[in-house]
């Protein structure tokens, strides 16, 4: 039954089901810390007899820690400590018999984690084999079906984000119309004019994909909040789904401005032209990208961040006037994909200035200029990431140090373990 829906039971008699296979999934372990939530919730007293039972069963093996708000005298007398918390004063708790002792020093007292390990064993390897290989029917019809993928998160993606997302809808239909437009306007263009029909072409399709992109800071806002009110945990995933389906978009963009730029001007069908065209598009679109999805700024500074390596590309690429510039400033150009782009176009290498002498010298310093941006940004959102796991770690060691200087925390750690385990010198 595991994985299927228990149609025809009702809330008690679920909860008494996954009682049982809790039970029954942990009858053959050893020094488990297992916690249960209201175990009595929806369950008639009738069978309040047989929880128990199970409860003292269970506990004979194992480590229980049970939090309820019914049948609470029944739990006292089996329990070894009881934790009371009021519902006014949530600052203060009752351990045992001691009244009104302050809730970071219960915490920090029975925190002993670091103690505890437990081993993966053959008979957990085989429950899961028996559970959720041999025994999971709808396993079993996904192999036969040859499909890959069961994830009702990505049927939920796939519904919402793509086929049922008309913002979607209208932003490829916009990139579709604007090409047509451009193509039907820069119709059969003169040679020579190949960089004047790229920045045109380079243009639309930036300014067609904005609006989407802008629109990933709302959706990973929405996305967040929503993963909090239904408590599942596909924030990242559905990240890291959007991301690829924003950068499919990005890539489909950058394939049709090649194509179109072959249907209205000849020398430019080069697959060379088509991979500097790629990379330079990810120059321009993945910082925004990125940065809307994998932030927490708000939407202005998103849209700032995220639209400054296409200011920064006008201003120091040199490809809109080839050889200005000041003399220390000039040398940035090298950390722009659009600058090797340049080198690549017919009648326009001639003018720039420190091309690579051969083309795939220049195909690979377009490749990597092109992850210049979004490899610092994930740089500094790692560095980030561990500045705060640096941050929080001495906060909980300065917490425990404070209530390591109480009198009730040896008193209750050792109530509650014995001394045996305590993991702290007392001073």
């Amino acid at each position: 039954m595991a994985g299927e829906f228990t149609q025809g039971l009702s809330g008690g008699q679920r909860k008494l089901l996954l009682f049982e296979l809790i039970y029954q999934r942990t009858i053959t372990q050893r020094n488990l810390l297992i916690v249960l939530d209201e175990p009595f919730a929806g369950v008639t007293d009738d069978f309040v007899p047989f929880i128990t039972q199970r409860l003292e069963e269970m506990r004979d093996r194992h480590n229980l820690l049970v939090v309820t708000n019914d049948h609470v005298q029944v739990l006292v007398q089996m329990a070894d400590n009881t934790i009371t918390v009021s519902a006014i004063d949530r600052t203060k708790v009752r351990v045992n018999d001691h009244e009104s002792v302050d809730r970071t020093v219960v915490l920090e007292a029975i925190s002993l984690g670091e103690q505890n390990g437990y081993q993966t064993s053959s008979s957990d390897l085989k429950f899961f084999w028996d559970i959720e290989v041999r025994g999971n029917k709808s396993l079993i019809v996904v192999m036969s079906n040859g499909y890959q993928t069961s994830s009702s998160d990505l049927k939920f993606f796939w519904n919402i984000e793509v086929r049922g997302n008309k913002s979607l809808i209208v932003v490829m239909s916009s990139i579709l119309i604007f090409f047509l437009i451009f193509t039907a306007t820069f119709w059969n263009s003169a040679p020579g004019s190949e960089t004047l029909v790229l920045i045109a072409g380079g243009l639309v399709a930036y300014f067609s994909t904005q609006p989407y992109l802008l629109s990933l800071a709302d959706w990973r806002n929405i996305n967040k909040e929503e993963a909090e009110a239904l408590l599942h945990s596909s924030v990242n995933q559905n990240k890291v789904m959007k991301c690829m389906l924003t950068i499919i978009i990005t890539s489909v963009t950058c394939l049709v401005l090649w194509g179109c730029i072959n249907l209205v001007i000849d020398g430019m069908s080069d697959p060379y032209i088509l991979f500097a065209l790629n990379f330079d598009t990810v120059a321009l679109t993945y910082p925004m990208i990125f940065v809307a999805l994998y932030s927490t700024l708000p939407f202005e500074l998103v849209q700032i961040i995220g639209t400054t390596p296409f200011l920064f590309m006008i201003f120091f690429s040199t490809t809109f006037s080839p050889g200005a510039g000041i003399t220390g400033i000039k040398i940035v150009r090298y950390l722009f994909p659009r600058f090797y782009l340049w080198c690549e176009l017919p009648g326009v290498q001639d003018n720039m200035e420190g091309c690579p002498e051969g083309r795939i010298e220049n195909m690979i310093y377009l490749f990597l200029t092109a992850q210049l941006f979004h490899t610092c940004f994930f740089a500094l959102v790692f560095a980030n990431h561990f500045v705060k796991k640096s941050n929080n770690e001495y906060k909980v060691n300065t917490t425990r140090e404070l209530a390591m200087e109480s009198d009730l925390f040896w008193t209750i750690q050792t109530e509650l373990f014995g001394k045996s385990f305590n993991r702290f010198t007392e001073a």
